[in-house]
């Protein structure tokens, strides 16, 4: 069916042998364990000699020499008891061995030539066989020697030889009492190879040659299922993984030039069913695994045909999810039995690997009408399936999974333009010839959404575990909700729709009567989790609803108002679950931010302040942190943090959003500006003093980490930004404005006071370093603003450019030597060393200033202004500190002494 089978051969034999080896390796393992069993056993029964038994005369010598003295010389002697004079005779004591199995001797391990000798050939001959009558019989087809009648007849008698040989062999070692070796056993071998020359030889006779109808086929290959299901009883496992196997591949061995769908996956069918009959017999779970695995990758190929036949595949989804059910699923029909609330793992994924397949044929089809009636199926066989045995639950996230796939891809794909009108998106279904499509969708939407609704809410109570009744209630408020988007995305593509809207408040009405009713009931395992679920579907229907009759961007807003109730809800209910489903919404909401920062693209507004950025980002920021409120009171956990640090994000956020639209008048685009830099470095610093004053009550890491962050961030904008960028003094001719209220007054000295106030509100609190540092920022901008002012007062608005006069100089100098002493003032009032420590270095610099620049640019008068103003000042500022700060007090004279 395949240009090049033997590719397929190599890989599907590789993974054979590979199995087989691990089969190997586990019975090695388990025969250890016996043995060592045995030698425990034996080990225990072997008799323990018992201690010598003392003979009579002894006994009463004993007894004589510890009898006690008279109590009392008067008392009348007390008569002994008489003797026993008949010998007691002890019990014999085994002395012989010879019942005593000695201990077995291990069996040593098998060498390399042992190993060679009696597993590797016998596995390779195997395989050498199979591959020898597929060889055979593709040679005879090349070279034209035999007609097709004779090929088919001699494969048949192929077959029946090695057929023969393994049941010949089979019993000949049962009447000779031969032990066969487990890993290499040469009956089972010859027994599969058999199999699959038979499974060919019949499958080709119907395919290839037309010999046989599809009915003989059908038969002839359930004879031959049934077969290989009986010999599998007899030989163990090694021959129903390798029967598995050969049966899958055959058809790629055999190939034709023009396949036939139909013929395949009815030999698949009849293959599944006698696989899963035997393994539900011997309770084989990896050849269920196998089946299934093998059974899906067979879809694969036909997806890639030219024209895709839907009707055949559908036959195989539909005959493999049916005999899944019936075989595998465990507590349905004929399935293995479980114990009550339990979710076993092949039960479930068997559903969900043929729901897979289903989905792939729908999006392959271009979602034909056949291939979605069958995934209805499907789907509502699913919900049957796991209603009846609870040990396939774990399918309903499968089924969830693949309708959100299937709607989604439908959604994603290209709309008519017919389909949305300008009165609303649902007039635009009407006669058209695409239309059948579009209603079909809808109905099987609306049949989704009601079957997993409704069985997720009927489910609650039924089981004694907690599990099951919570995966029931997430499908039956995720499944609708994502049904719902994805049908406002294709149809209303994304834009306003009250419509949409009206069906969100709908669903949101059913999950809060269904919320209501769970409420009510008695208290059963998982109906907390489920309340919470539906109260959560709630909360996220009314934000859709929101987001379907608003703008576009109020999705940010609605998701974060999720956050905010589920949080809410958590404190009422204190699950776990809901915590992180609050931390969930949230990450959304920032990945979302993350596609699209101005929340709604062109569309934000010229308004300054009152814009889309303000809703955008100021609810979700004020959102979070009512969350992370609600949060807190139950713990502090990840949940929380990430909470905290989203509100955190979007505070920060909206500040630089609203900053940036206000410096550039709307347009985002432009470049950064003075203005821009020094409103963003004043609000970072203004939150940064905010969290570290929140952080002392809140205790919390996030609002500790969060105010270092906010600080960095001001600091490197300050440097890069303010200092270097944007500096007006440098190569920025910004127009700085008035002489006193201007862009200088709100870059330079309003943030000197921020850093300072920021310094002091971390003291005590983190390192000397780090406030240190901050102090230090605030000196430099101090510093900064009196330069600039002076420069301003000199030069205009515009202070780049015009000659640095001498006046100009010694103002300068003068300011600084004023800065300094107001600092040391300070200092000496209010008892802070760093100030006067900050005023030293200040009146340093003006001391470096005055002996490099003002002695070699300065002239006349200005020049001795400058030095005799310092000198003073220095003065001055020694006798500060001689006088007041370090006065030395004198020690007064001693008392005279008086002589008595």
């Amino acid at each position: 069916m395949f240009d090049d089978p033997f590719n397929v051969l190599a890989a599907l034999f590789a993974i054979a042998a590979f199995l087989v080896a691990i089969k190997a390796s586990n019975q090695v393992t388990e025969l250890r364990r016996r043995l060592s069993s045995l030698e425990a056993t034996l080990q225990a029964q072997r008799p323990i000699q018992p201690p010598p038994v003392p003979l009579p005369e002894q006994v009463l010598t004993t007894t004589a020499a510890a009898a006690p003295p008279p109590l009392a010389p008067e008392a009348e002697p007390v008569s002994p008891p008489p003797l026993v004079t008949d010998p007691v005779t002890p019990p014999p004591i085994e002395t012989s061995t010879d019942n005593i199995a000695p201990p077995p001797v291990p069996a040593a391990e098998p060498g390399f030539e042992e190993r060679l000798g009696t597993r590797w050939v016998v596995w390779i001959g195997g395989l050498a066989l199979a591959l020898g009558g597929f060889f055979m019989v593709r040679y005879s087809i090349e070279a034209g020697l035999v007609g097709p009648g004779v090929r088919v007849f001699l494969g048949g008698l192929f077959a029946l030889a090695l057929l023969g040989a393994g049941e010949w062999t089979r019993r000949k070692e049962s009447i000779s009492s031969m032990a066969a070796l487990p890993i290499a056993n040469i009956p089972a071998i010859l027994t599969a190879a058999g199999t699959a020359v038979a499974f060919a030889t019949i499958y080709a006779a119907y395919a290839l040659y037309g010999f046989l109808v599809p009915a003989t086929a059908f038969v002839l290959l359930g004879l031959v299922a049934l077969g290989t299901l009986a010999a599998a009883l007899l030989h163990g496992p090694a021959l129903a993984g390798l029967g598995v196997i050969g049966a899958f591949v055959t058809p790629a061995l055999v190939s034709s030039g023009k396949p036939d769908y139909w013929a395949l996956y009815v030999y698949l069918a009849i293959v599944t069913a006698a696989s899963f009959g035997l393994a539900r017999i011997r309770l084989w779970r990896w050849l269920a695994v196998t089946t299934i695995a093998f059974a899906v990758l067979w879809i694969l190929p036909g997806l890639d045909a030219g024209e895709l036949q839907v009707a055949p595949h559908a036959f195989h989804v539909i005959a493999g999810f049916v005999l899944a059910a019936l075989l595998v699923v465990c507590g349905f029909m004929f399935g293995p039995t479980i114990g009550d609330g339990e979710i076993e793992p092949v039960s479930s994924s068997s559903l969900g690997a043929y729901l897979f397949g289903a989905m792939l044929i729908v999006l392959s089809s271009a979602h034909a009408d056949l291939a979605l009636i069958a995934f209805t199926l499907l789907v509502a066989a699913t919900l049957f399936v796991a209603w009846r045995a609870p040990a396939a639950t774990g399918a309903l996230g499968a089924a969830a999974a693949t309708v959100f796939i299937v709607f989604a891809e439908w959604a994603v794909r290209a709309n008519p333009d017919m389909l949305v009108l300008p009165g609303g998106p649902l007039p635009g279904v009407g006669p058209a010839a695409i239309d059948s499509a579009v209603t079909l969708h809808l109905v099987m939407a609306a049949i989704f959404a009601a079957g997993f609704g409704i069985a997720g809410f009927l489910a609650q109570g039924r089981s004694n575990s907690a599990i099951i009744p919570v995966v029931w209630s997430a499908a039956a408020v995720a499944t609708p909700i994502a049904i719902l988007v994805a049908l406002y995305a294709r149809i209303a593509h994304l834009d306003r729709s009250i419509p949409f809207a009206i069906l969100a408040v709908l669903l949101a009405a059913a999950f809060g009567a269904a919320t209501e009713a769970l409420t009510r009931r008695e208290t059963r395992p998982g109906v907390a989790v489920s309340t919470a679920l539906f109260a959560t579907g709630t909360l996220g229907a009314l934000a859709l609803a929101l987001t379907f009759a608003l703008e576009k961007g109020w999705l940010t807003i609605a998701l974060a108002l999720m956050s905010l109730g589920t949080a809410w809800i958590s404190m009422q209910r204190p699950i776990p679950f809901l915590r992180w489903l609050a931390a969930a919404f949230a990450a959304i909401v920032t990945a979302r931010i993350g596609y699209d920062p101005r929340i709604v693209g062109a569309d934000v507004g010229t308004t300054p302040i009152f814009n889309w950025l303000l809703w955008g980002y100021g609810l979700p920021a004020l959102s979070f942190w009512a969350a992370s409120h609600f949060l807190h009171r139950r713990g502090d956990d990840a949940p929380l943090r990430m909470v905290e640090a989203a509100a955190i994000l979007f505070t920060a956020l909206l500040a630089f959003m609203e900053i940036r639209h206000f410096a550039t008048g709307g347009r985002m685009t432009s470049p950064p500006s003075l203005l821009e830099f020094a409103l963003q470095v004043c609000v970072m610093l203004a939150m940064a003093i905010g969290l570290e004053r929140l952080r002392l009550r809140s205790h919390s890491v996030v609002h500790k980490v969060g105010a270092v962050i906010l600080t960095v961030i001001a600091g490197l904008i300050s440097v890069f930004g303010l200092l270097i960028l944007e500096n007006p003094l440098l190569w920025s001719r910004t127009d700085v404005g008035g002489l006193v209220f201007n862009l200088l007054l709100l870059g330079y000295a309003l943030p000197a006071v921020l850093m300072l106030l920021l310094s002091y509100a971390v003291v005590g609190e983190r390192g000397r370093t780090y406030a240190n540092t901050i102090a230090s920022g605030a000196l430099v901008f101090a510093l900064a603003y009196v330069t600039l002012e002076i420069r301003r007062f000199y030069h205009g608005p515009i202070l780049l450019g015009g000659e640095t006069t001498g006046a100009e100089q010694y103002t300068y100098s003068i300011g600084w030597l004023a800065f300094g002493v107001v600092l040391l003032g300070v200092g000496i009032f209010v008892n802070s060393e760093r100030a006067r420590l900050a005023s030293a270095a200040v009146i340093a610099l003006t001391i470096l200033k005055a002996f490099v620049i003002d002695m070699s640019t300065l002239t006349g008068v200005y020049r001795a202004l400058s030095f005799m103003c310092l000198g003073i000042v220095l003065v001055a500022i020694g006798w500060l500190y001689q006088r007041i700060l370090f006065r030395r007090q004198v020690a007064p004279p001693p008392a005279p002494q008086t002589s008595t």
